[in-house]
């Protein structure tokens, strides 16, 4: 496989930031946004949508821990 280049590249990238916005208007559902999903695939390398898509998921994580906190599973209860 060849690297992309420059102009293959921002296709990528756009492709990618229309996807997430669509994402972000529609609450994430992907279904919304099929023809996006579709896009993105067909203009990113197979290796590029799977990490920008685990990027997606960690940074929408990252997001939710910034404003709702950790809030740590109860474990056992200890013997008194």
């Amino acid at each position: 496989m060849t690297a992309p280049n420059s102009a293959q590249r921002k296709a990528c990238w756009d492709a990618r930031d229309q996807l997430w916005k669509c994402l972000d208007d529609n609450d994430g559902k992907a279904a919304s946004c099929q023809k996006f999903q579709s896009e993105f695939e067909a203009k990113c390398p197979a290796q590029w949508v799977k990490y920008f898509t685990k990027r997606r998921d960690f940074l929408k994580y990252k997001e939710k821990m910034e404003t709702d906190g950790f809030t740590p599973a109860e474990g056992p209860r200890q013997p008194s």
